[in-house]
This record gives structure tokens, C-alpha cells and sequence, in this order.
């Protein structure tokens, strides 16, 4: 006659799996993982919007200088960087645009960026009002401005 080696019970097994505490447990260091990595995650977020901001006014600046090349002169204020992608009268037939692909798009956090030509005292001036959409600010709710 042979006795069952566990413990006289037939027929039961531990099946694999995990236990509750060692699910709690990675859950929990999954968590103090992302508190660690995801504030760091969205500061970058945050520069790289600012980034984005300055490469796209650069961009205006490059097609400004070529329009200023044909034309004669850099849009006025009325003009805006809307001539950079379709003819206005005031413009002439000296205009051989689009100077810009894709027309003008907005700014990282949605708004428009604001032009002022050159009756503004400089030969124009482009802003980004920030993420807050708001004159003035710090951090990323600075203004970006050409020149």
C-alpha cells in the first residue's frame, strides 16, 4: 500500500501563478517608477514644444527674407504672414510664392503666431505668446520672438 507523498491528499496540485502580495508588489514599484521618470518625461515635453516654437519662427524668417528677395520689402503688419502663402494686390507681380509648403501653421500650443511688420520700428517682429497664450510670462509661458 502506498501513502500519498502530500500529505494523504490525492488528486491536488498548486497550480503556477502569482500570489496576490507579489502582484501588490509590482504594482507598487511600477508606480514609484513612474513617479520618478514621468515629471522628468513631461519637462522635456515642455522644452521641446519651446523647441519647436523657435524652429518654426526660423522657418517664417527664412521665408520673409525670400519674400523680401522678390518683392522688395517685408509684409506689412495688414499683410501678415498670410502673404507668405497666397498673393495679396498690395503685393504685385513681383510675388513667386508659396513661400511656405504648408501654409502657416500654429504655434506648439495651438495659437496663432503674431506678426508686426516693419512700420513696428524693426524689420518685423514674429511672436509666440507661450503656452498660456498670455504677453509676457516666464518658463514656458515666455513669449518667443524673432530677434
Amino acid at each position: 500500500m502506498e501513502v500519498a507523498k502530500n500529505g494523504g491528499k490525492t488528486g491536488m496540485r498548486r497550480t503556477a501563478g502569482f500570489t496576490l502580495l507579489e502582484l501588490l508588489v509590482v504594482i507598487v514599484i511600477i508606480g514609484l517608477l513612474a513617479a520618478y521618470v514621468g515629471p522628468k518625461y513631461f519637462a522635456q515635453l515642455g522644452k521641446s514644444e519651446v523647441t519647436i516654437a523657435k524652429a518654426q519662427i526660423e522657418s517664417f524668417e527664412k521665408a520673409l527674407d525670400t519674400f523680401r528677395l522678390d518683392v522688395g520689402r517685408y509684409p506689412n503688419t495688414e499683410e501678415g504672414l498670410g502673404v507668405l502663402v497666397t498673393a495679396v494686390p498690395s503685393v504685385g507681380a513681383k510675388w513667386n510664392g508659396p513661400y511656405l509648403k504648408k501654409g502657416v501653421p500654429p504655434d506648439p500650443w495651438g495659437h496663432p503666431y503674431k506678426y508686426k511688420g516693419p512700420e513696428a520700428g524693426a524689420e518685423y517682429i514674429i511672436t509666440s505668446e507661450g503656452r498660456d497664450g498670455q504677453p509676457g510670462g516666464a518658463g514656458e509661458d515666455a513669449d518667443i520672438t524673432s530677434r
